[in-house]
């Protein structure tokens, strides 16, 4: 899972403490998936007048394969999401039916939440598909950051017009990231906090997405748990395993 939970991140000639932007992205991108990662999360959708929580499963290897299972509510229960480089299928259990996704969904809202197709199996790549250039730094919350801004290349498949990303000098993580859409108006903010030592890295374990047009409305991803480097292959990545995961 496109973490997102993509959720989600960023070459320029200019160089701050001996780093460019392309090395910030490319270390902060390399420190949240690991070669290989397993991972629990829960995600409630917050609506002025309701509140859902779903819980859900991952595995992902590299940027290429992704499986994203759903555990509760029971309704949803057994539903998955395969990623497989450029494609993405769902499998819905109730209709015993593999749904495959065309890329004009992956800007669509995932399971109902403000989180899009893309930001949750990452389809698109921060350090492939897009140029990056190192902007004045930044502080948030007392932390001095990196402030990148991502552009897409005009030969990438991606949903956003542009990404702006805030990452910490110390750990590499990111704090802050406002994604626009293609006429440059803000379409969602993430805000990510709660840092905690999950698979033997620092990381923020909490991920709220705030739609620009509904400030009231957001959806909040918490990471239970994270393993990396687990031993996986491409073979797990299969159709028909991923209507037997659990």
């Amino acid at each position: 899972m496109k973490y997102t939970l993509s959720l989600l991140f960023f070459a320029s000639s200019i160089f701050s403490y001996g780093q460019n932007a392309i090395d910030i992205i490319r270390k902060t991108d390399e420190k949240l998936r690991g070669k290989s990662n397993s991972s629990e999360m829960k995600m409630t959708i917050v609506r002025p007048e309701w509140k859902r929580e779903i819980t859900m499963k991952g595995w992902a290897l590299g940027t290429e394969y992704s499986i994203i299972l759903i555990t509760a509510p029971a309704r949803d229960k057994g539903q998955a999401f395969l990623k497989r480089e450029n494609e993405m299928w769902n499998w819905q259990p109730t209709i015993d039916r593999v749904i495959k996704l065309p890329p004009s969904m992956m800007l669509q809202s995932w399971m109902g939440s403000d989180f899009t197709n893309d930001d949750l199996v990452k389809e698109s790549s921060v350090v492939n598909d897009y140029t990056h250039v190192l902007e004045k730094d930044s502080v948030i919350n007392g932390m001095e950051v990196y402030k990148i801004t991502l552009t897409p290349k005009s030969e990438a498949a991606v949903v956003w017009g542009k990404v702006v990303t805030y990452i910490d000098k110390v750990e590499f993580n990111q704090h802050l990231v406002k994604y626009y859409d293609e006429d440059d108006f803000l379409v969602n903010t993430m805000v990510m906090s709660d840092l905690r030592v999950m698979g033997g890295k620092l990381l923020p374990a909490k991920m709220e997405m705030i739609p620009a047009d509904e400030p009231e409305n957001r959806t909040i991803i918490e990471y239970i748990d994270m393993q990396f480097d687990i031993d996986i292959n491409e073979k797990f990545f299969s159709l028909q395993n991923t209507k037997r995961v659990r």
